[in-house]
């Protein structure tokens, strides 16, 4: 089946099955590899995309679910001022160790902070619960979304 959808502000025709995940339409059709594959169940977090700006886990998306919703991903969350933001903190706090997750973090953060522009503690934990770093770099993680928010 062809489905029309729009990838980080331009549209896409794909032909897949409809019960195919987003996260194999954006790697394996779109060729967009920056979302990683994790778990497969929506639990690590590796294969966060925005869709309509909302954190959503792509490996569970099926994409006859997408409909007429903006699909951003890593490749582009950069030119959004959250992600931006975000990317610029990654870099100073050096969050990053294998990389892996990274990309998946970054979505959940970016998310958290177009949403809510000033987050505690808590609101940092809850948007970040469902994203894990095998490298254990929650701490540098924390205080680059701490940093992004502060405006720098």
């Amino acid at each position: 089946m062809v489905f029309v959808i729009q990838v980080n502000g331009t549209v896409q025709s794909v032909d897949v099955d409809d019960d195919t995940p987003l996260l194999w339409v954006l790697r394996d059709v779109l060729g967009m590899t920056g979302t990683k594959f994790g778990c497969g169940m929506a639990l690590c977090g590796a294969c966060t995309v925005h869709i309509d700006g909302v954190a959503s886990r792509s490996c569970v998306t099926t994409i006859d679910s997408i409909g007429r919703s903006q699909i951003t991903t890593i490749e582009a969350i950069g030119a959004t001022a959250s992600g931006a933001k975000i990317q610029k903190a990654w870099l100073d706090r050096e969050v990053v160790q294998c990389g892996y997750c990274q990309s998946g973090q970054i979505m959940s953060a970016s998310a958290l902070l177009a949403s809510n522009p000033h987050p505690t503690d808590s609101d940092i934990d809850e948007a970040m619960s469902g994203n894990i770093c095998r490298c254990g770099t929650y701490i540098r993680i924390r205080e680059a979304i701490k940093q992004a928010a502060r405006g720098g």
